[in-house]
């Protein structure tokens, strides 16, 4: 009776080790997926990043090369006034030479 005892202790020891063994290797292989959705999400945002640092900058090269077609325009309106100006003050200057001239 008492060999009994011990085969029915060992068989129940030996089941719930295995039940112990197998919630183990169940709790691991959620973990290992759990890590490698982790993995794979980190790559997702690094890329993301890498998507939104690409646009960020041809955003930033449209913007100054259109600050700089401005800058252009600008400056070709600034020497076509210049030019404007410096037409009056001759044509001004001569005339006036006239007026004195004729005296």
């Amino acid at each position: 009776m008492q060999d009994v005892k011990v085969e029915e202790l060992t068989g129940k020891a030996l089941e719930a080790a295995a039940v112990w063994a197998e919630a183990n290797q169940r709790v691991l292989n959620q973990l290992v997926e759990f890590g490698t959705g982790a993995a794979k999400e980190s790559i997702r945002l690094y890329a993301e990043w890498q998507q939104n640092a690409l646009k960020w900058f041809h955003v930033v090269e449209t913007n100054a090369q259109a600050v700089t077609k401005s800058a252009e325009r600008l400056q070709a309106a600034a020497e076509q006034t210049g030019r404007g100006i410096q037409k009056t003050f001759t044509e001004t200057v001569d005339r006036m030479k006239d007026t004195y001239a004729r005296g």
